[in-house]
């Protein structure tokens, strides 16, 4: 203390300017105030804090949670939908190479033509992937390709339509083929969640409660869609556009019970639908009653087809040594190449198909569930009814569970209309699963 007190007496003191004798001045620390984050600055930071957080959250999935990971859900989507395309283009060819030369052509004609989709649908699908998810919030860019489709669902009755097995779902212009309700599929999965949440934001600004008329632009856009697809007389697609509403619906704000009553209108009319066709009863009484003349009546494709699957037993045939295909059963390529692949691939080969569909199903509806972003989930959650919700319907159909309708199966069955669609919905989904803060965050570390 005594040594401190002779510092403070020799510290000089200096005059002011009138001449009196000032204490010594103190010295102080300025610390100047932190600067706030720019623009520039705030959404780096915020990456990546967020970037080194997120991170930590993945040693949480050991084990079998890895199958929880919206990281591992994302690759594991992605892979699945190659293998499935590429096994697909294997098994067109295997299938379609017989009734190809029977009809004069290359046995390599159905291939090089699928392919060509597959090519088209990748490209289609790494761009719909690259796009960001706002892209597909724009309603003067989604609207519009709803109309267009819609507007091609219309010319299926016209003298353009093209029939096939009863069903007046296809359209030609020139050499180009094309079957609209793939579209619509697409697009639907699409509008119905960007309408939705359109009305969702409205009425959260206002505080206003929902009324039936607030909802009259994603009703009518589903009204709409399910009807040009009706009167094409096309019921297994109309189920699946159903579907996709339903989830779209249930997914939103929409109140329950309007959604329940809507439910029930729908299985009406389609009840009616189903009554009214003696072609589509038959096909209904056959599978559930049985065939009493099995060759060359309603059950002739579903009775060649569980010929197929009972020829494939454990571990098939052998690629290209399916029997049914030499003309004996009716869309071996198409609607029915399920068949060919347990006849060829025997139970093994077909369980793995279905398991391909169980991971694309299963990574779809946990990044949806794990998704903070209500659109992206709703988008995800449509998309998933319409892929896996049609493979299974397409499985069950083959083995003799539901009735023929008609209904391909996705990234597998020829046709370039359904390859493709589904392969950009699967572009859409992996740019609505980037939305998941785990997958943005591991994506902007790499």
């Amino acid at each position: 203390m005594a040594e401190t007190e002779r510092k403070k007496r020799r510290e000089p003191r200096t005059r002011s300017s009138s001449g009196a004798i000032e204490a010594p001045r103190q010295q102080y620390t300025v610390r100047r105030r932190a600067q706030p984050a720019t623009s520039d600055d705030a959404p780096r930071r915020a990456s990546s804090n967020t970037s080194k957080d997120e991170s930590l959250d993945f040693a949480q999935y050991r084990g079998w949670r890895m199958f929880l990971n919206p990281l591992w859900c994302y690759h594991g989507f992605f892979a699945s939908v190659l293998a499935l395309t590429l096994f697909g283009l294997v098994m067109v060819f295997s299938s379609s190479s017989v009734s190809m030369v029977a009809a004069g052509a290359s046995p390599w004609s159905q291939l090089v033509t699928q392919a060509s989709f597959a090519a088209i649908g990748l490209l289609l699908m790494v761009v719909a992937r690259i796009l960001p998810l706002g892209f597909y919030a724009l309603p003067k860019i989604m609207y519009p390709l709803y109309a267009l489709c819609a507007v091609l669902q219309l010319m299926t009755l016209t003298p353009l339509g093209i029939e096939v097995y009863g069903n007046r779902g296809w359209i030609k212009i020139g050499p180009v083929q094309l079957q609209p309700a793939e579209l619509l599929k697409l697009i639907l999965c699409v509008v119905l969640p960007l309408a939705l949440r359109r009305v969702y934001v409205a009425h959260r600004k206002s505080g206003a409660k929902p009324t039936l008329k607030d909802y009259w632009v994603p009703l009518t856009l589903f009204v709409v869609a399910v009807a040009f697809v009706i009167g094409g007389k096309d019921l297994g697609t109309c189920m699946i556009l159903v579907f996709i509403g339903i989830i779209a619906f249930a997914t939103s704000d929409f109140p329950k019970k309007w959604l329940a009553a809507g439910g029930l209108v729908a299985l009406a009319f389609v009840t009616m639908f189903v009554v009214t066709s003696g072609n589509r009863m038959s096909r209904i009484l056959a599978t559930y009653r049985g065939c009493e003349d099995g060759a060359q009546t309603v059950c002739y494709q579903s009775t060649h087809a569980h010929y197929a699957i009972a020829s494939g037993g454990l571990f098939g045939v052998g690629i290209g040594n399916s029997r049914e295909k030499w003309n004996y059963l009716p869309a071996a390529h198409n609607d029915f190449i399920y068949a060919i692949i347990c006849e060829e691939l025997g139970f093994v080969g077909a369980l793995l198909v279905l398991l391909l569909f169980v991971v694309i199903g299963w990574c779809m509806l946990v990044v949806a569930v794990k998704t903070p972003n209500r659109f992206a989930s709703a988008i995800i959650m449509c998309m998933t009814v319409w892929i896996v919700g049609q493979a299974l319907i397409n499985i069950a159909v083959v083995l003799g569970l539901l009735p023929v309708m008609g209904l391909p199966m996705p990234f597998v069955s020829a046709g370039g209309t359904s390859l493709i669609t589904c392969l950009i919905a699967a572009g859409v989904c992996m740019s609505a699963m980037r939305s998941q803060p785990q997958i943005r965050a591991e994506r902007a570390k790499a």
